[in-house]
């Protein structure tokens, strides 16, 4: 485009993953990956609509259709840059509508349910967006992240072992990685996540404090 673990208790969980997180994304989305949607600030309290599902329109989706798409999800970039995240998730969901296929505009939505704790309708849009790019580590990062904020940490440690093989030089997915492995348990493989983040990121503090944690 683009914190460690609580012990146990998900409210401490959300606590320490919601702000920490929304900073690894903005990471991503800086380093030029092709989802590149900035920091989405999250907008809190304010009920959703279940997110339009991703599924195969009746007819083919037309090429204006798709620029159009294209047009109103870097709107919403721009409006999510800016904090102005209900005007942006309207701008991708006209998107979505338009395109089914537009992973930039599932992937960005995605963002803002989270940012909203609508972690439920985030994981269906990171689903989407993986299915679309399964070589991209984002969707993968930002269902993990969702995952465990639902209390589904198996299913996060999946999702970041998969991403941390679709781009294993993001710092991001390996402080994760070992967060995910040192909450489960797995000293050895938490120490060897925080010891490729620090290699990558000598001045991840997340990472290096987790390191010291698990005695890597």
């Amino acid at each position: 485009m683009a914190s460690p673990f609580p012990e146990r208790g998900l409210a401490r969980l959300r606590q320490i993953w919601q702000q920490p997180f929304a900073l690894a994304l903005m990471g991503i989305a800086l380093c030029g990956c092709s989802f590149d949607l900035g920091s989405l600030m999250p907008e809190k309290d304010k009920p959703q609509e279940a997110p339009k599902a991703a599924a195969a329109p009746e007819s083919a989706v037309s090429a204006g259709s798709v620029a159009e798409a294209q047009a109103h999800t870097a709107k919403a970039q721009a409006l999510a840059k800016s904090g102005e995240t209900a005007s942006a998730l309207d701008e991708f969901n006209r998107a979505v509508a338009l395109d089914p296929y537009n992973a930039q505009a599932l992937y960005g939505r995605g963002l803002i349910y989270q940012g909203n704790n609508e972690h439920d309708f985030a994981v269906a849009d990171f689903s989407a967006a993986n299915g679309l790019n399964p070589q991209k580590a984002e969707p993968l990062l930002g269902r993990a992240i969702s995952y465990l904020a639902l209390g589904k940490v198996k299913e996060a440690a999946a999702d970041l072992d998969e991403a941390s093989e679709a781009d294993p030089h993001s710092a991001q997915v390996w402080t994760a990685r070992g967060q995910v492995y040192e909450r489960l348990g797995d000293k050895a493989k938490a120490a060897a996540s925080y010891n490729k983040a620090v290699a990558l990121r000598p001045r991840d503090d997340a990472a290096r404090s987790g390191l010291a944690r698990v005695g890597g």
